[in-house]
């Protein structure tokens, strides 16, 4: 009966069996024995999934869901909540990763009898593994008790860190004191008892059998991913490139730490070698656990996870990694400022309140061994803000600065501003001439909404990296990287920002370049001249009657199209056709999340129309965009070619009267019923007839669009010529 608690919304019920929402709310009216709510809200009902299946299945409309889905109902729909569900089916995996005998064992019986043993068996799979942090005196790097990875009672605060000897491999003397009280520092991962564990069975049932099919891994990253992209503003993730990247900057490290782990991506990254050692810690208790578990699951080497402050009770204090990864919290005023204002960790400077950043770039650099390598991600400010002045000086005067890189727009959250990549170094020397790298991979920042381009970021960034870190320095690439001299940069304001010291990009030929792009406007312009509609001439009185209308709802019950809505990324990554894309008129662009929710994949001849913002438009697919996956916002119609020509349909739907009659109107939106546009009947010559008139309609708008394009490209080049010296004004 425990499992009467997972609960399904409408939304799921609709899934489980293949309807639309609408579907699921005539149940509810027409059938008086649908299973009555058992939680949510009066406007968004829950019900039990069991008693659900039950009667989808009396009823015979339970579709053949993939079970991928079944066991994803389960764990949004579990009583503790999706992230205790997913904590618990991770520790299942793990078990079913490393000991599967075990598990056939003790999941052959009573579901009473699985979550009675479950729990002796995790503690034999955890300790070993060591995903907790080490107890209070005993040296980082050394394996873990039980009660130092998982805990069976409320966490308390653990007493600060004392100083071990002899110290393990990759540890040392602590390197500040005893955190504050308020500083509460918990194991990652907490041992679920028996009691708690059993309204969790039929989950982890559902996850073994899909384990068998997928494998502990790739079940644990894909539920892991689902609940990511279901709760987008709840956390800040690092794309899987820049976190590949950061890691590709640190080297081969045999002890790597991230004091900041979040999802665990950065750690995840780094390639697995048998004698390397993961360190994590993070904030939020659930983080901490679901990192520990991502981890411990893709590699074998032990992994030291804990939660709790990084800055205020470190989790790690001895030790003295090889690298560090961290993408740290931006902008945080609350980060220990007031009670950590001796900490030893300041090294280079006590930083304002205001600079968070710095704190973090600090403890990184602290819990490096001299010669240790960190990359940290940062907000741009950082690079310039004048509280932080006499800390980015003293960085730069002792060689812990190694490298700033400025990244494009759309690399990580948030996504409208450029970050940048701050590579440290913990001194072992002082450097006789020092210089610092500064590299701009800003112009690799993608037209669409595509993100960034990837492959000529690393190669620029990468490149310009294992050149500098061989030599101390490198020849300058105009508008890319350069090494500076530190001396150059230790002026009033220590602006790292590189884009303000890098040479603007070397152009040999820009009269040249620009004459090219005259010669092609000129072209455009004669074209766009011939494809100019001829004079509007008005329709005879006499034949100017109304035509008998019909709706694209009235169609599509007929039979005469198919209507679907997009949204969904599939299994696969494939271009997406977004709302951008069809209002610019530009090649799909866009990216949605993997899920095992069908694509709707376009074909050629399909009409498409986005149904946000109040504009007037419907594209016609081509056989360029054919095949991209319908994206978010946007409504395909599928036209059945003996009945309707596709350019007929979307020309009249594009009429702005149809549009504002089919459209609702609310405070800051308009959305359209695209079922409510009306066109005419009309006999299939006569619907060809106009189609070709919109086709013709739809050529010149295109060549208006790239003749706007070219204009504003020579108009820009004008004024970037005339202004840096490479065209003459005569």
């Amino acid at each position: 009966m425990q499992d009467n608690a997972t609960e399904v919304t409408a939304a799921g019920i609709a899934r489980l069996a293949g309807v639309g929402r609408a579907a699921v709310s005539n149940w509810r009216r027409r059938h008086a024995d649908f299973p009555r709510p058992v939680g949510g809200t009066e406007t968004s009902p829950a019900f039990a999934l069991t008693e659900v299946e039950d009667w989808l299945r009396r009823h015979r409309k339970l579709a053949e869901v993939p079970l991928k889905e079944r066991v994803w109902q389960q764990l949004v729909g579990h009583p503790e909540g999706p992230v205790t569900a997913l904590i618990h089916a991770g520790c299942a995996l793990l078990l079913i990763h490393d000991r599967p005998p075990v598990w056939l064992d003790i999941s052959s019986g009573t579901d009473e009898r699985l979550a009675a043993l479950l729990p002796a068996a995790l503690d034999e799979v955890l300790t070993p593994r060591a995903l907790g942090s080490p107890r209070a005196g005993q040296p980082d790097g050394s394996r873990v008790h039980t009660r130092d990875a998982v805990n069976t009672r409320p966490s308390t605060p653990a007493p600060a860190p004392t100083p071990a000897a002899p110290a393990a491999p990759g540890a040392s003397t602590p390197a500040h004191p005893a955190a504050p009280a308020s500083a509460e520092l918990r194991p990652a991962l907490e041992l679920p008892t028996a009691p708690r564990l059993l309204p969790s069975v039929p989950l982890l049932r559902g996850v073994a059998e899909l384990a068998a099919g997928t494998g502990a891994r790739h079940t644990f990253e894909f539920l892991l991913g689902r609940h990511l992209d279901a709760n987008p503003r709840q956390y800040t993730l690092t794309p899987p490139d820049l976190a590949a990247l950061m890691a590709t900057l640190a080297g081969t490290p045999a002890t790597v730490l991230d004091p900041a782990c979040g999802t665990g991506a950065l750690l995840r990254a780094v390639a697995s070698r048998p004698d390397r050692v993961l360190y994590a810690q993070d904030g939020a208790p659930d983080l901490a656990a679901l990192t520990a578990l991502r981890l411990a699951l893709h590699t074998h080497a032990p992994v030291h996870a804990a939660a709790g402050d990084t800055l205020r009770a470190d989790a790690h204090p001895g030790l003295r990694a090889d690298a560090v990864l961290c993408h740290p919290p931006f902008n945080e005023r609350n980060w220990g400022h007031d009670e950590l204002a001796y900490d030893p960790r300041w090294e280079y400077g006590f930083p304002a309140r205001t600079e968070s950043e710095l704190a973090w770039v600090q403890h990184a650099l602290a819990r490096l061994r001299e010669g240790g390598t960190a990359v940290l991600l940062m907000p741009p400010a950082a690079a310039s803000r004048r509280s932080g002045r006499r800390i980015r000086a003293d960085l730069l005067r002792r060689g812990a600065l190694r490298a700033v890189v400025a990244l494009p727009a759309g690399a990580a959250p948030p996504y409208s501003v450029p970050l940048h990549l701050w590579v440290l170094r913990r001194p072992d020397r002082a450097p006789a001439q020092p210089e610092v790298l500064l590299v701009d991979a800003g112009r690799f920042t993608d037209d669409g909404r595509g993100g960034p381009d990837w492959p000529g970021v690393q190669e620029t960034v990468l490149d310009a990296w294992q050149a500098f870190d061989g030599a101390g320095r490198i020849d300058q690439r105009p508008g890319l990287s350069r090494s500076v001299p530190v001396i150059e940069l230790l002026d009033d304001d220590v602006d790292l920002a590189p884009a303000r010291h890098l040479p603007p990009p070397a152009d040999t030929d820009g009269a040249g370049r620009l004459a090219g792009v005259r010669e092609r406007l000129d072209e455009t312009l004669r074209l766009t001249s011939r494809l100019a509609p001829p004079p509007a001439e008005p329709v005879p009185p006499a034949a100017s009657g109304r035509l008998p209308l019909t709706t694209v709802g009235e169609l599509a019950r007929a039979g005469a199209l198919v209507m679907r809505t997009g949204g969904h990324g599939g299994p696969a990554r494939v271009p997406v056709l977004t709302d951008h894309d069809v209002l610019a008129g530009t090649a799909p662009s866009g990216t949605l999340p993997e899920s095992e929710e069908e694509p709707v994949l376009t074909e050629a001849g399909d009409v498409v129309l986005p149904v946000l913002g109040g504009g007037a438009v419907a594209r016609v697919v081509d056989e360029a965009t054919a095949g991209a996956v319908l994206g978010r916002n946007l409504v395909l119609l599928r036209p059945d070619p003996a009945a309707l020509d596709a350019w007929f349909l979307a020309g009249f739907l594009r009429g702005t009267a149809n549009h504002r009659r089919a459209s609702s109107y609310a405070s800051t939106a308009t959305r359209l019923d695209v079922r409510r546009l009306q066109l005419p009947r009309l006999a299939p010559d006569e619907q060809r007839r106009y189609g070709a008139r919109f086709r013709d309609l739809d050529a010149f708008e295109r060549t208006l669009r790239e003749a706007g394009r070219l204009g504003e490209q020579l108009v820009r080049g004008m004024y970037d010529g005339l202004t840096d010296g490479t065209i003459a004004p005569d």
